[in-house]
This record gives C-alpha cells, sequence and structure tokens, in this order.
C-alpha cells in the first residue's frame, strides 16, 4: 500500500558529517521546531537557516534564531510579496489573507522592519529576494525590481548575506546583481540555471544552493549545473515543506530530509558523501558568516 501523500517520509540514513540547511521555513512545516530539530540533528542536519518571507514571518525567523542557537534567520520580502503589498491582494494568496493596495509607502515601510531585523546579530541574511516571473505579472514587477534592488542595498549596508529567490528570471536577475552591484556573500537558494549560468554565478562568487530538484527525473540540466558549480560555492537546502527529494517527491519536505540530496549531489560529483558533506558544512558557514 503507498503511503498518502500527507505521510511525512522516513528519517534516511544519518550522515556521518553533519551539515546545514540552508533554506527551510518552520513555519510552514508540521509539529514543533523542537521536533523538527531534533528529527534533523537525529540524521546529521546540525543547524538550519530560517527564512523569512514578508514581514510577519521574517520577525518570526527573527525570534525563532535568537531562541534556538542552531537556527539562523534570513529576513525579506519575498518577490511575490513586494507586488502584493503594492496593488493588494484581492484573491488573499497569502497568508495574510485579502488585502488592500498599499501603495509605495506601504513598501516603504516594510523594507524599513526588514532593514531594522538585517541589522540584529542572529539575523544572518536579507533573503529570499529576487525576481518572480512565474507568478507576479508584468503589472507587479515594477514593484518587485524596487523591492529587490531596496534588499540589495539593505544586505550590502548591513554587512548580510544575500539570499536570491530567482524564478524564471534569470538574465534580469544576474543584470540587477551587476547594476546593483551584490554584496560579498550572495546565495542563489534552489538554484535552477544550466551549467552556463553556474559557470557565469562561479565567475560573479555567487553561492549555488541545490534542493531536492536535483533528484528529480528531469532535471538533468540542474545535475549538469551542479557538475559545472565549484565545489567551495556549493550549498544544499530543503526549501521545506516544498520540492521534497525523490523518491517521495509530492509528500511533506522537512531539514530531516537533507541527507537524500546530499547523496544524489554526491553522485553527481563522483565523490563520497563525507567528502560532499564536509564542503557543505564550510560552504555555508562561510556563506552566512557564522
Amino acid at each position: 500500500m503507498s503511503a498518502s501523500k500527507d505521510t511525512p517520509p522516513p528519517l534516511p540514513e544519518p550522515l556521518r558529517v553533519a551539515v546545514a540547511d540552508s533554506h527551510t521555513h518552520l513555519d510552514m512545516q508540521a509539529g514543533t521546531v523542537e521536533e523538527g530539530l531534533a528529527r534533523a540533528a537525529s540524521v546529521g542536519v546540525a543547524t538550519v537557516v530560517q527564512v523569512g518571507c514578508d514581514v510577519k514571518g521574517s520577525h518570526w525567523a527573527a525570534e525563532t534564531a535568537a531562541a534556538y542557537d542552531n537556527v539562523h534567520a534570513a529576513v525579506a520580502l519575498h518577490p511575490n510579496e513586494a507586488p502584493r503589498i503594492v496593488l493588494g491582494d484581492p484573491d488573499g494568496w497569502s497568508r495574510q489573507g485579502a488585502r488592500p493596495g498599499g501603495g509605495q509607502a506601504a513598501l516603504d515601510e516594510a523594507l524599513a522592519e526588514i532593514d531594522a531585523l538585517a541589522a540584529l546579530d542572529h539575523v544572518k541574511a536579507v533573503g529570499e529576494t529576487g525576481l518572480d516571473y512565474f507568478r507576479t505579472g508584468p503589472e507587479g514587477m515594477a514593484a518587485q525590481e524596487l523591492s529587490f534592488r531596496a534588499h540589495i542595498e539593505i544586505a550590502k549596508r548591513r554587512g548580510k548575506a544575500l539570499v536570491i529567490h530567482d524564478r524564471d528570471a534569470h538574465a534580469d536577475v544576474l543584470r540587477i546583481l551587476r547594476e546593483e552591484g551584490a554584496p560579498e556573500r550572495t546565495v542563489f537558494h534552489c538554484y535552477s540555471g544550466d551549467a552556463d549560468m553556474a559557470r557565469e554565478c562561479a565567475a560573479a562568487g555567487y553561492y549555488m544552493s541545490f534542493a531536492g530538484t536535483v533528484t528529480f527525473k528531469n532535471a538533468q540540466p540542474l545535475r549538469d549545473a551542479l557538475a559545472a558549480a565549484p565545489a567551495e560555492l556549493v550549498l544544499v537546502e530543503t526549501d521545506a515543506p516544498y520540492l521534497t527529494p525523490a523518491p517521495y517527491r509530492g509528500r511533506p519536505n522537512a531539514p530531516y530530509l537533507i541527507p537524500l540530496t546530499v547523496r544524489a549531489m554526491a553522485a553527481v560529483r563522483g565523490i563520497d558523501e563525507d567528502a560532499m558533506a564536509t564542503a557543505i558544512a564550510a560552504n555555508t558557514a562561510r556563506a552566512f558568516g557564522y
């Protein structure tokens, strides 16, 4: 009998070398934070970066990182959040529910809150920010781009890493990073480009974080990108509760499933899993400055 799509996958074989989940959303996962962290630690996932997508979620990320030594926070307005703040969200698609547009003033106010959170010690990054042409139509692009540029400025001024969300927008994301001047530490979360883009990111010194998507059957271009990326710029993440690695695609994701992705990455790069985990652990600490 096959497990229901709501059934959490079983615990994988533990990693021998501890790693970090560079991008997760504990606030969207079932169970308590303590349970999630304990399960992760039991399989060698010792550290997580909790990522905010809106003002409320960013406050939660900062508070959670303050409460747990092995949680670091990233704070931002997600690329899809900025247009909702400016233009309104009549469908209530985001977790805030339906809301009217607040215009530029509302976006400025939200960005000021993100800036204040970014000043905190346990907030290690500004993100996830960037561009998303999949869900935001042309009418929202101006707000999205303005928000992205503002987050780049905050990250540089606060000396924090920048975490990029890039969906169907590779060329524009890379162009804006060039125009603004990227922060010293820039991470492409859930890297989705090809090998050519990986070489471009490598030349700029950008980190590339690979999610469960690297295990998907149709993801050969992504595996080619992973093979092309320099060992010192590769990270791993869950983006949980989304993007659960094979063979559990479609079921709830959580940090404890990182070993599945680490093993798939090691296989792509033709190295053993301990070497892969050792590189990932060092890279994540360097990227996020912990």
